[in-house]
């Protein structure tokens, strides 16, 4: 099957797909790219249809990917198709539809001495999934998304994270639900805090802890900095007060991985 008419049904989802409250109403959303594809099939992804413009596809570094979907639900599309509905600039030919998770917090699964990232009200997509991409590369439990200001789901988000929003244990759900769950689990935490006394190098990620990452326009909020174990600042040597969110987060991350040894 070859679609060639934007006016195709299918077609126009996909464009619609791009709004979170459509994604939110249909529980699919768009991978594009087929490295992110691959990533989501290992992740064990619901993947509904690929749409696949043969002529940007044949120089895809993924070609094996298609080997893991039914033929029945490989559907070819025009390069005019294809640049409707992708939503990088440059990619490989391969957009798929999927079905989203529900990630619960009652889902992860931690290690015997976790490390987890918590995020307050991220609002910027391009954030998450930066932060999400270093999550991946130090191998943490998981990251846990409180009171979100954009979903998962996002484009950038996906794009971002370099596909490792499947990769990664993701949950969403309430700052009040996140501090019970530490507790429950006895997980340290460990709050971002420009103004705090403790720099971040001396403090002890070598046992089961939590980050706690806010907005960079207004950190977080009295009830994490009160519920914290500890509060904890990067040094700033420069003129600006602050690191981007993302790069704050991996600095933390990383230190408390070279703590570990890992």
């Amino acid at each position: 099957m070859l679609i060639s008419s934007l006016q195709n049904p299918s077609v126009k989802n996909l464009i619609k797909l791009s709004k979170s409250r459509e994604r939110k109403s249909q529980g699919l959303f768009v991978i594009e790219g087929a490295r992110e594809l691959s990533l989501a099939i290992a992740g064990d992804y619901d993947i509904e249809n690929v749409y696949v413009c043969h002529e940007l596809f044949a120089t895809s570094r993924y070609l094996d990917v298609l080997d893991y979907i039914t033929t029945d639900n490989i559907i070819d599309i025009t390069p005019e198709v294809f640049e409707k509905v992708a939503y990088r600039t440059s990619s490989d030919g391969i957009v798929a539809l999927a079905k989203a998770k529900p990630h619960n917090l009652s889902d992860i699964k931690l290690s015997n001495n976790p490390f987890v990232i918590i995020l307050e009200a991220v609002e910027k997509p391009g954030n998450l999934g930066a932060i999400i991409r270093s999550a991946d590369a130090a191998a943490v439990d998981a990251v846990i998304v409180c009171d979100p200001q954009t979903d998962l789901y996002n484009p950038n988000v996906i794009r971002s994270s370099v596909g490792g929003l499947f990769t990664v244990q993701t949950a969403v759900c309430t700052s009040q639900e996140a501090m019970i769950w530490l507790e429950e689990n006895s997980i340290s935490s460990f709050a971002a805090e420009l103004e705090a006394a403790l720099f971040y190098q001396d403090v002890d990620f070598s046992n089961p802890s939590a980050i706690i990452m806010g907005t960079e326009a207004e950190g977080l909020t009295d009830e994490w900095l009160n519920f914290a174990t500890k509060r904890v600042k990067i040094p700033m040597r420069g003129k600006i007060d602050s690191l981007n969110v993302s790069v704050s987060t991996a600095v933390l991350t990383f230190e408390a991985m070279r703590q570990r040894g890992l």
